[in-house]
C-alpha cells in the first residue's frame, strides 16, 4: 500500500473518501468541531477513526522505513550500480521520467502531527 492509496471511510454519520493522510486530518476536526459543540459522544467516535488512520499512516512510514534500510544494504552487497548510457556505456546518464531522475523517485518525509487525546469523562467533583 502507497501514501496515495485511496479509502472509503463510513464514519460516525459520515462517508468520507481520500488518503489516510486526508481522512486523519478530517476526522481529527471533525472531532474538534464536535468537542466544541459540546457533543462528547460524537467526538469520541470521531477521535477513534482518526487514531485507526494514524495508526495507518504509522504502518506506512515503518514499512518505507525499513525498505530503505534493506536499499542501502543491497547496493553495499552488490557493489555500486552503473547505469548504461548511450551506446551501451556504463556511466551514462538517464533522462527524466515521470519524476524519476535515473530510475529513482524522491521521497519525500512528512512529520505527522501528535494524535490529541479524546476527552475524557469526568467525574464531579
Amino acid at each position: 500500500m502507497n501514501r496515495n492509496h485511496v479509502f472509503d471511510s463510513n464514519g460516525p454519520d459520515v462517508r468520507l473518501r481520500g488518503t489516510a493522510q486526508q481522512l486523519f486530518e478530517k476526522y481529527l476536526q471533525l472531532g474538534r468541531d464536535a468537542t466544541g459543540s459540546g457533543d462528547r459522544v460524537l467526538a469520541a467516535g470521531y477521535f477513534q477513526h482518526a487514531e485507526h488512520y494514524f495508526r495507518i499512516l504509522n504502518a506506512m512510514n515503518q514499512a518505507q522505513q525499513q525498505q530503505q534500510q534493506h536499499q542501502p544494504q543491497q547496493r553495499r552487497h552488490n557493489g555500486p550500480l552503473q547505469a548504461e548510457g548511450e551506446g551501451g556505456e556504463p556511466g551514462g546518464e538517464q533522462p527524466e521520467m515521470n519524476g524519476q531522475a535515473n530510475g529513482h523517485a524522491t521521497v519525500i518525509e512528512i512529520e505527522q502531527p501528535e494524535m490529541p487525546e479524546a476527552p475524557q469523562d469526568r467525574e464531579p467533583s
